[in-house]
């Protein structure tokens, strides 16, 4: 194995390491800390619920993106350049729009940057 793959690996690995703990932050404070300001605010008991199925969601998905690149970087396929750039980019786009819509805050600066390692990482994968 190459200098390169040996980089691109340990990126994806990091940025997929961050993304886990995002996705943690997100469980913990969507369904342990039973999202304070959701159930300070006046919606009805159903739309809370959804709005945490959401949070809970978006967590899941990260998480599941995160094992997709990280198998990606570590098992030599032909589609491995391809599916850790396609996991970078999602989870990139995902943070770009967060921060238009909600402003930047630590959620979208920590997705942001796993998603920056991710797609250098899956850049530096050399094409089978």
């Amino acid at each position: 194995m190459n200098w390169r793959n040996k980089a691109a690996r340990i990126l994806v690995t990091i940025g997929s390491i961050v993304l886990f703990a995002a996705a943690t932050l997100h469980f913990f404070a969507g369904y342990s800390m039973g999202f304070p300001a959701l159930a300070a605010s006046n919606l009805k008991v159903g739309l809370q619920a959804a709005f945490r199925v959401v949070f809970l969601s978006v967590g899941w998905d990260w998480i599941l993106l995160g094992i997709v690149a990280l198998v990606a970087a570590f098992k030599v396929t032909a589609a491995r350049k391809a599916l850790v750039l396609v996991c970078g980019l999602g989870v990139l786009i995902e943070a770009v729009v967060g921060a238009t819509i909600m402003g930047i805050f630590i959620g979208n600066e920590m997705i942001g940057a796993a998603a920056i390692l991710i797609v250098i990482g899956g850049s530096l994968f050399e094409s089978a």
